[in-house]
């Protein structure tokens, strides 16, 4: 049965995503998914991904359009479905600058599936939806 260990492991690899972004690292960011993980964020005006060269080819736009951010990630919550499946929510306040000097920002909630693999526990979805209106003009990722 999932322990406290289980749980950390997903909550670091919520953290390790946003550090990814965060430091302009792609393929840290993608670190904390699995091969065929779904990147939704339609809910805030972006798009949905499939896949790790989907989800890699956007987090690498990312990293090329902002000039500055961050990701705040916190309250999480995971409930275990089984010992390989787990499903949780936690929230997001993002803010950041663009290379062309729009200002972005958005407070959310992500709501997550996970999955134990060979290499640990990683994100199989997850879907970002706002919790106040985002500021994502001039946004070009």
């Amino acid at each position: 049965m999932p322990d406290a260990n289980d749980r950390a492991e997903i909550v670091q690899a919520t953290h390790l995503y946003a550090r990814g972004l965060d430091r302009f690292d792609p393929k840290e960011a993608l670190s904390a998914y699995t091969d065929d993980a779904v990147w939704d964020a339609t809910g805030v005006g972006l798009e949905r991904y499939e896949g790790r060269e989907q989800v890699l080819a956007f987090f690498e736009r990312d990293a090329g359009s902002m000039a500055e951010q961050f990701h705040l990630m916190t309250n999480h919550v995971v409930e275990f479905d089984d010992d390989d499946h787990a499903h949780g929510t936690n929230y997001v306040l993002a803010e950041g600058r663009t290379t062309t000097g729009a200002s972005i920002k958005a407070a959310a909630l992500n709501v997550d599936t996970y999955r134990r693999t060979a290499s640990g526990w990683k994100i199989a979805s997850r879907v970002i939806t706002p919790l106040t209106t985002p500021q994502m003009e001039g946004f070009e990722a």
